[in-house]
């Protein structure tokens, strides 16, 4: 065949070999091999976000139930401190108040056949006094401790002497198993004041406690 070239080689094209086919097969492939690894890429992406927002979910739905949890034991704690709290006031009150029943009871079983109670009550001071501290015994603390006075007035009639009743009554409060061991003086204070018009003795009596912390 022959080929008539009227253009003189300027306008027929260059048959392609085998290599010109190639390189058009990979000119082709490679944006399309691009474009298929950067739509795997981003379905493997948009799966990873997902599993990851379950697991979000699922850790969230964890916290929220911790938090409860929390809040449940964070009030349990408040109340226990404050049980504990209203321990050490308690503690620290009955440190300061006395049961009296058992003392008056002696006072009443002690007290002279010739004589009337006529009046009886406590006077609390304070008296501030070194003593060692609980954690470290060798270290010496000040503190406060109360210091109580059983008042009583005893009456009687002039006429006769109680000296002897009021002093034996005395020396068995100071001996009693209940308040002798507690005693730290008992002091007596005679006087007289007119009542209706005649004379009427009294004794006032002071039992002072020994401090107590």
């Amino acid at each position: 065949m022959f080929t008539i070239d009227l253009l003189k080689g300027e306008g027929v094209p260059v048959r392609s070999g085998p290599g010109g086919i190639f390189a058009a097969v990979v000119t082709f492939m490679l944006p399309a091999a691009i474009a298929l690894i950067m739509l795997g890429c981003y379905l493997s992406g948009r799966i990873s976000l997902s599993i990851h927002k379950q697991q979000i979910a699922k850790y969230q739905r964890k916290i929220n139930g911790l938090s409860d949890a929390i809040k449940i034991q964070e009030s349990f704690e408040f109340q226990q401190n404050t049980i504990r709290a209203c321990l050490l006031e308690v503690t620290a009150s009955v440190g300061r108040h006395m049961q009296w029943s058992p003392i008056l009871v002696t006072v009443a079983e002690n007290m002279p056949d010739s004589m009337v109670l006529t009046g009886c009550g406590v006077k609390l001071d304070s008296e501030t006094k070194q003593v060692p501290m609980k954690d470290d015994p060798e270290k010496l603390v000040w503190v406060s401790m109360p210091v109580r006075t059983l008042q009583m007035s005893l009456s009687g009639n002039p006429q006769h002497d109680h000296n002897k009743a009021v002093w034996n009554f005395k020396e068995r409060l100071s001996s009693s198993s209940v308040l002798g061991p507690r005693l730290k003086d008992i002091k007596v204070f005679p006087r007289f004041e007119k009542q209706n018009g005649r004379d009427v003795v009294f004794y006032d009596i002071d039992c002072i406690f020994k401090p107590e912390l």
